[in-house]
């Protein structure tokens, strides 16, 4: 019989998704402190190398798209945006993460807009998911209280300031413009 082998999901179950104590002991950040002390070239070729794939239908390569974003304008303001829209139903991947392991997410964009020059971010999650909303605000108020998010991110030079947009209830806004819309405050 398989095991199965968790990557996203390592801490799902096994920690209080409440405690960024409990995710630290559980070497959370650590990823963060290592790519911090790396060049952003080297941190997404590596995402590119290892075939990491988006969570979405498409499947499309992640490190592909942080290299365009990080290549496409040096001095382009740049944002990062993970998209917990979740308008297909009975779809939960997302959900689970931020109910579960929210650090995990956080950790992932901050590597992710280092790897790219963003020093700004949003969490679009869908407007029905309560419990979501609250455990990722709940853990970005705490990242921001140890120096995960904000200004100088662990004595690193990097800035990144991260925050929650509830969506807009329209199965469209999972899709990549009308969610950028929707993220701006327009009609999806």
């Amino acid at each position: 019989m398989l095991k199965e082998y968790r990557i996203a999901l390592r801490n799902s179950g096994l920690i209080n998704p409440e405690s960024i104590d409990e995710f630290i002991a559980a070497d959370g950040y650590q990823a963060l402190r290592k790519a911090l002390k790396s060049e952003p070239l080297g941190i997404y070729e590596e995402i590119y190398d290892s075939g990491l794939r988006g969570r979405g239908g498409a499947g499309f390569p992640t490190g592909a798209k942080e290299k365009a974003a990080a290549v496409i304008c040096s001095d382009c303001e740049k944002y990062v945006i993970c998209n917990a829209d979740e308008g297909e139903p009975g779809t939960f991947k997302d959900r689970i993460i931020m109910e579960t392991d929210p650090h995990t997410l956080i950790e992932g964009l901050v590597i992710a807009a280092y790897s790219i020059g963003a020093h700004r971010g949003f969490v679009y999650i869908r407007g029905e998911y309560e419990l979501s909303i609250q455990r990722v605000q709940n853990a970005i108020e705490q990242a921001y209280g140890r120096g995960f998010l904000g200004k100088n991110i662990l004595g690193s030079g990097f800035d990144f300031d991260l925050e929650v947009r509830r969506g807009a209830g329209s199965y469209l806004c999972g899709e990549e413009l009308t969610l950028i819309e929707s993220v701006e405050g327009k009609r999806g």
